[in-house]
């Protein structure tokens, strides 16, 4: 026999002697490694001549081939042994006791839409809702929303295909909940206190920005009705929601196409513990947007706006929840973390009353 067949020999009894991974592992360097026999022997083709070589290269080449197979399906070997007896060994004891206690928990969201219809109905307005798939005449036209304006282009609403258009109309998933303000106006008569909680939909993703979010708006349609009242009810409402009797709010001109005048509403906050907490004037958040309901929206409804007359304000129900419950980041809202659910979540029985309050 000659040294490579001996060698081959030996090595593969070898390899076939491995206990245990760690030893096939010790094996696979002795013959492989930078300094194994088998590497070094192939280091001895550069001194052969061409001769030479070309009758010890095939098989110096031979024995790596086999030793690297053999390593390869004594490892696969011991990783299968290994894992019947894990199999064999770690069972599961189905007879153990489970906790009885409850685990669901109320999501922060469906809790602040509570409070909100809480709070609003103490002050007159019931909750109204509607399609979360639109068509463009409600979500844009009747409000006063122009072909032309940004809010309208594709980069920002999720619109359908054409085909999917109804009475000519294109249908897209709603921007915001204000095509709720157009279905209560257009079907039942004044004097309308609502507001629209909701999902609300824009291509949209960041910390603060998420495509799906919680809008609610609030809409009210009567006689005599101006902007002392838009802002006693938004005033009424902060205190409320937040509990404090030291919010304080400031309005600022703006502009939307479906009010007129159209204001920004400002809360103040002081700083505890380098977080902003709502309450004081030590400085100015902007919370919501707001305004007195433009005359082309009552008129496109119906109604005349001569006669009627009404406000209208909107804010993201995500935001009221991080603002109130300490929350820094919009998108783990919805990343479905039971973790994030345990801690941020609230009890079944937690629901808001007006007897009880509204705090958590």
């Amino acid at each position: 026999m000659s040294d490579i067949e001996s060698m081959t020999s030996d090595w593969l009894s070898r390899i076939e002697g491995a206990a245990d991974l760690g030893a096939l592992e010790a094996e696979r360097v002795a013959a492989l490694g930078k300094q194994g026999a088998v590497t070094q022997l192939l280091k001895t083709l550069g001194g052969m001549t061409p001769e030479q070589r070309q009758a010890e290269g095939p098989r110096i080449h031979g024995l790596r081939e086999k030793v690297s197979d053999a390593i390869a399906a004594r490892k696969a070997a011991l990783e299968a042994a290994e894992l019947d007896r894990r199999l064999a060994t770690e069972t599961l004891d189905m007879t153990l006791p489970i906790s009885t206690g409850a685990q669901g928990s109320v999501h922060p969201v469906s809790q602040v839409m509570d409070e909100l219809a809480e709070i609003f109905a103490d002050l007159g307005f019931s909750v109204a809702t509607g399609p979360e798939i639109e068509d463009d005449w409600r979500n844009f036209t009747a409000l006063n929303i122009p072909e032309s304006h940004p809010a309208r282009a594709m980069h920002d609403t999720f619109y359908f295909g054409e085909d999917k258009a109804k009475d000519g109309k294109r249908m897209l998933l709603r921007t915001h909940t204000s095509p709720v303000q157009i279905r209560t106006m257009t079907s039942q008569e004044p004097p309308i206190y609502i507001i629209a909680p909701g999902r609300t939909y824009r291509s949209d993703s960041d910390a603060t920005h998420t495509p799906m979010f919680h809008q609610v708006e609030g809409l009210v349609i009567d006689k005599g009705i101006h902007l002392g009242h838009l802002k006693w009810t938004l005033e009424t409402f902060l205190k409320a929601y937040f509990e404090r009797d030291d919010i304080v709010l400031r309005l600022r001109p703006s502009y939307f196409p479906f009010t007129e005048p159209s204001v920004e509403v400002d809360v103040g906050f002081t700083m505890q513990n380098g977080r902003r907490v709502l309450g004081g004037s030590d400085g100015w958040m902007e919370l919501l947007g707001s305004g007195m309901v433009h005359p082309r929206v009552i008129a496109a409804c119906g109604l005349d706006p001569n006669v009627w007359q009404g406000f209208a304000f909107g804010c993201g129900i995500d935001r009221l929840a991080m603002l109130k419950y300490g929350m820094d980041d919009l998108r783990a809202f919805f990343d479905a973390d039971l973790r994030w659910l345990r801690h941020y979540g609230f009890r079944s029985l937690d629901v808001p009353t007006l007897s009880g309050g509204v705090g958590a």
